[in-house]
């Protein structure tokens, strides 16, 4: 009886071994026919077997992970893993940076609440950086976010619970013969091969890359840290299991879609080899279809040239002159950055009123989409009437096209024909936030509730500190306004039109080059009347301004029906504040639904930041604290009126600024000088 029982005890034992060898410690996929996978998002296996994680959809994500979860846990120490992929990405732009994908070990595969673009469908603005996330990942990144400190747009990085990485470095490979670095450009379209080693005694994890033709694997890995994972695989319900697989994401500007081809995967040992052999092909980009096409269609135009040459000759000199560009040799080193005006012509259809966004005091704003990429833009034709300062200014609006924050409009880039410079935007579906405020005919399903307020307020803030204090350089908007605020899709600010701004580098002070007062009449500095000088802090004045038009839905002068002149918006919260009747300024359409206490604070903070005396005001580091209450307001009570720290001048039922008259024009309220001396 004893034997029998232990010949029982030994085949249970051998049960429990091979299962704990077998199924959920090991896999290869080569090619995914047939595959059972977790996907969610836009992730989905295609007819011929690839792994599809994004499909090309603007802002959208996609998570694919092995069904079972994995046991990454030895009791209180994590285990070594190894794992292998084959991955592809296409840009629509091969030129330029699409948004990236990671190979991901998690505690959950819940990613709903991740954000897209530059947060990879990993995280989000709260979560990224908490430890409570329990996540690794290895990103393959193809845009440089300098809010993640990112190296360049085209970087493999190690990332453990934020997408600030531990260590990163630029995609490529050691080669085997001479030891050289090899560059591997991620949105190539090319298949390529990564591998991934966690060794759990020593704490050491490398990551390793190669193209796909590479016999065998190289001896240096490209990326190597030291960090004990022991601390992050762990699980609430199951301490020693975690989901692998991976996440993409894509950005709202540039088509991207990211493959996996074949993966593999296995516990305390090296991953299973791929077979290379049956792994579906990466899809080829359509510039061979347009090839073909040509190859049918120039015979045939060559033939009409010949029968009727003056015609096509006629027809020549009227389309160069139609879309006739100004090039000088000096605009080459910007040459990614430029637009042919062909293109905008085409995504405008040719300028049509039908696509006109507005009018303002710099030019005309009109949707277009992008012939070949069927990307929406919007774009701003401007007049320029001279060539004084032009090189300096198209150097600075493409140095603000790298600007990336999720609060800031983005740049992407510009054209030039005759007096004419065209200023190439992201669209925003929503449009300005200025018809939300002040255009009663859109009806009270469009007035804005006081928590979207709020975060279009601090959305603004984010995005000014940005440019103020976080970028390479110093950046002054110099127009902010609720007219120059876009709302994208799901209703987060983001601050647009740059053709007013400047750059210095930090600690040089307030821009020393700036002889003409530019803005909007109503949110220019009390000081930008006396010296012409912008700086950070005349940026912070329109922010007081613009806080309190989005508080009390009133523009910057409010029209006073039983006075004969009209008021500045700042004065008059003031008087109410001094009444004790400060929350009787806020937006009446919001028939009192609003928090007492908040309303007061972001009221008292827009007069704070619009004070007259500049060093009175706080820098946007300090609004944004006082936003989000991690330092407390300081107590104050101004006693000048903003119109009694000028010298008023009455012009058609307002105070302007009394500054010299050569250096001021005005066009549709505004004042601007955009040629001869920005």
């Amino acid at each position: 009886m004893k034997r029998l029982f232990f010949l029982v005890y030994l085949v249970i034992l051998c049960l429990r071994l091979a299962n704990l060898c077998s199924g959920d410690d090991r896999f290869v996929y080569s090619g995914f026919t047939g595959a059972n996978l977790s996907m969610d998002g836009v992730a989905a296996i295609t007819s011929d077997g690839m792994l599809e994680l994004t499909n090309g959809t603007l802002q959208r994500k996609g998570h694919a992970f092995y069904p079972e979860p994995v046991r990454l846990r030895d009791g209180t120490a994590a285990r070594s893993f190894s794992t292998s992929f084959v991955f592809g990405i296409l840009s629509d732009h091969v030129e330029l940076s699409a948004h990236g994908m990671a190979f991901v070990v998690a505690a959950s595969r819940d990613f709903s609440a991740a954000l897209p673009s530059g947060y990879l469908g990993l995280l989000n603005v709260q979560s990224n950086g908490n430890s409570s996330n329990r996540l690794f990942a290895v990103e393959l990144d193809t845009m440089q976010n300098d809010e993640f400190r990112d190296i360049n747009d085209n970087h493999v990085g190690v990332d453990v619970n934020s997408l600030h990485s531990v260590q990163s470095f630029y995609a490529g490979y050691y080669d085997g013969g001479d030891g050289d670095f090899r560059n591997l450009t991620l949105i190539s379209g090319e298949a390529m091969q990564v591998w991934v080693d966690y060794d759990a005694e020593v704490a050491h994890i490398n990551v390793t890359m190669a193209p796909l033709n590479m016999a065998t694997k190289p001896e240096r890995p490209l990326v190597s840290a030291r960090y004990n994972l022991s601390t992050v695989l762990l699980t609430v319900d199951d301490d020693s299991a975690a989901f692998v697989g991976f996440s993409a994401a894509t950005g709202g500007t540039l088509r991207s879609r990211h493959y996996v081809l074949g993966w593999s995967f296995s516990m305390d040992r090296p991953a299973p080899a791929i077979d290379i052999s049956k792994l579906p092909k990466m899809p080829r980009v359509s510039a061979k279809d347009r090839t073909k096409t040509l190859e049918i269609v120039l015979p045939v135009a060559t033939a009409a040239f010949l029968l009727a040459a003056g015609m096509a000759i006629f027809l020549l000199v009227r389309r160069h002159r139609r879309y006739a560009e100004l090039h000088e040799d000096w605009e080459l080193e910007f040459g990614p950055h430029r637009f042919s005006y062909k293109d905008l012509f085409h995504a405008t259809e040719g300028f049509n009123n039908s696509n006109l966004l507005g009018i303002g005091g710099f030019g005309r704003v009109y949707k277009g989409v992008l012939p070949m990429s069927r990307t929406e833009i919007a774009v701003k034709r401007v007049s320029h009437e001279s060539k004084q300062g032009i090189k300096e200014f198209i150097s600075e609006i493409v140095s603000l096209g790298r600007l990336q924050h999720r609060n800031l409009v983005q740049l992407l880039g510009y054209c030039r024909r005759k007096r004419e410079l065209l200023l190439v935007y992201e669209y925003m579906s929503n449009g300005s936030l200025d018809k939300y405020l002040h255009d009663h005919r859109e009806g009270p399903q469009h007035t804005l509730d006081w928590a979207l307020r709020i975060q279009i307020i601090k959305g603004v803030a984010s995005g000014l500190s940005y440019l103020h204090e976080d970028w390479d350089k110093v950046v002054i908007h110099r127009d902010i306004k609720a007219s120059n605020v876009l709302v994208d899709s799901e209703m987060n600010a983001r601050l647009g039109d740059f053709g007013l701004a400047r750059l210095y580098d930090h600690g040089t002070g307030a821009d020393p080059k700036t002889t003409h007062v530019v803005g909007t009449i109503g949110y220019i500095a009390p000081e930008l009347g006396r010296t012409g000088k912008a700086s950070p802090l005349t940026d912070v004045f329109a922010f007081g301004i613009f806080i309190l038009e989005v508080a009390c839905g009133q523009r910057p002068i409010i029209k006073q029906p039983t006075q004969d002149s009209d008021a500045l918006l700042a004065d008059w919260v003031l008087h109410h504040w001094q009444n004790g009747s400060l929350t009787e300024t806020v937006d009446t359409r919001l028939e009192g639904n609003y928090d007492i206490d908040e309303a007061s604070k972001v009221l008292k903070l827009g007069l704070l930041c619009s004070h007259p005396f500049m060093d009175a005001r706080p820098s946007m580091r300090q609004v944004t604290q006082y936003l989000d209450s991690d330092i407390a307001l300081p107590e104050f009570m101004p006693t000048y009126h903003i119109s009694s720290m000028v010298i008023p001048e009455q012009r058609e039922g307002f105070h302007m600024y009394n500054t010299t008259r050569q250096n001021l024009k005005t066009s549709n309220g505004s004042i601007s000088s955009l040629s001869g001396g920005r």
